[in-house]
């Protein structure tokens, strides 16, 4: 492994900016000083100019591996990751079979070990009767990122709404729960009531998973934790009323109950489904702009702790759609709202898109570091990464502030092939991504020779 001394960048770390180099040495920052003068054989990267982050850490995408590898798989999607400047991410169990058995769990691990670029961790899956599986996870604490509850509808036998079965996960399991909080209940009679009304589309989506049934089923699962004393966190919260169910008044270490949000419902609303339609389509929905306003304001008063992705690709055919032979745009040629696949493609663009809200004067650069890296690592107790620190894993990104780049599909590096993004101007861009000190991604060129590694928590 080479040793990489980062010279006169612009750091960008636990709320600071300062000039400094840094110092990689056997896959660890060795050393951040403001000037390093070494004896060690090292090869050199000017980054004057530039800016230095820690890698971002994601908590929520679908790689599809296994069983629904022709839209995604974890070495497409990693490498999507890395390109983003995404270091480490941490996978859903929804894939084919579910992961919902210890063995069919550490079976992504090997495969995480084979093909993933990035570093990862993979979520144990429960269902409405699998709790002695479930509750093995006890005695992984330390190398298993948690278990996913889908309280809505879901892929296969992934859906928990038996409220024994939540009763008995929240009281037993000793380690954080993620859930995907939509009543489903609800769900079923409003879209059954619309469905008699007229003929659905896209835009009803928001209308059949509406601010209620998001609300009632975070307030449910953040009752059976507050019961038990459970550690909850809730993924991708989309609605101003759900925000009353949380807090800022303690520091994030010290919650037990903690809340996501995701890059498209701070992008997207519901005004645009006219222009996108299925493309967007995404559970729980994208919705009115006030939610979008209300979720940015929480975000930036910590009431919303992490920014992730919900990276969930599909091909073009499942969501409807097709590419023009001639221009190369996103043609809709099947506009069936009941059978178009909910979720979008997402890894690749996080973080330039949330630089681009640095830009606008939205955000502070210091604050995304804050919510996809530091935050991270501290929501879930990941050891030794998600802050640039001497003795800390090197998942470092290096950003060009002064080179954009437009997402085409020619520089898309999802198997799927499109992203809602497309067109999109950014007006910075991804110089080099570093995973446990590798140079993985530099200049648009991948190095595939080194794997990333298992993450592994404080626990």
């Amino acid at each position: 492994m080479h040793t990489y001394l980062i010279k006169n960048g612009y750091i960008i770390n636990e709320g600071r900016k300062y000039y400094a180099d840094l110092l990689i040495k056997d896959g660890r920052i060795e050393k951040i000083a403001p000037n390093i003068d070494t004896k060690l054989s090292v090869k050199e990267i000017n980054a004057e100019g530039l800016y230095v982050l820690p890698g971002c850490i994601d908590d929520q995408v679908h790689f599809r591996e296994p069983g629904l590898t022709h839209k995604a798989n974890i070495k497409t999607e990693s490498t999507a990751a890395v390109a983003g400047g995404v270091t480490s991410f941490m996978e859903m169990p929804n894939t084919y079979p579910p992961a919902l058995t210890q063995e069919l769990l550490e079976e992504k691990y090997l495969m995480g070990s084979q093909h993933a670029l990035a570093n990862y961790s993979f979520f144990m899956g429960t269902s409405n009767d699998n709790y002695d599986e479930v509750m093995k996870t006890n005695e992984k604490k330390q190398s298993i990122c948690g278990i996913k509850i889908f309280m809505g509808s879901s892929t296969g036998n992934l859906l928990v709404d038996n409220p024994l079965s939540l009763e008995k996960i929240f009281s037993g399991c000793e380690v954080l729960i993620a859930t995907h909080c939509e009543e489903e209940k609800m769900i079923k009679e409003r879209f059954q009531a619309l469905q008699q009304q007229k003929t659905l589309t896209a835009a009803d989506h928001p209308i059949i998973r509406n601010d209620e049934v998001c609300f009632e089923s975070s307030w449910k699962a953040i009752q059976y934790a507050q019961k038990h004393g459970s550690r909850l966190h809730i993924l991708h919260i989309s609605t101003a009323k759900e925000l009353q169910l949380f807090t800022n008044l303690i520091p994030l270490k010290e919650k037990r109950i903690t809340a996501e949000v995701c890059v498209h419902h701070l992008h997207f609303t519901n005004d645009d489904y006219e222009q996108m339609g299925n493309l967007i389509k995404c559970n729980p929905a994208i919705k009115a702009p006030h939610n979008k306003s209300a979720l940015w304001e929480a975000l930036l008063d910590n009431r919303l702790d992490v920014i992730a992705t919900d990276h969930a690709p599909h091909t073009l055919a499942e969501k409807g759609f097709m590419r023009d032979a001639q221009t190369g745009k996103l043609v809709c040629n099947n506009a069936d709202y009941l059978h178009a696949h909910a979720g979008l493609p997402l890894v690749q663009h996080s973080l330039l898109l949330m630089l681009y809200y640095v830009q606008q004067g939205k955000i502070s650069i210091e604050k995304v570091v804050e919510k996809m890296s530091h935050a991270v690592a501290d929501c879930f107790q990941i050891k030794e990464r998600g802050y640039l620190r001497e003795g800390y894993f090197a998942d470092v990104v290096l950003i060009n502030p002064q080179q954009g780049i437009t997402v085409t599909k020619d520089n898309l590096l999802y198997k799927c092939g499109w992203s809602p993004l497309e067109g999109t101007a950014f007006p910075m861009q991804i110089d080099k991504t570093f995973v446990n000190g590798h140079l993985v991604y530099a200049n648009g060129s991948i190095d595939e020779s080194v794997k990333g590694m298992r993450l592994a928590f404080n626990r």
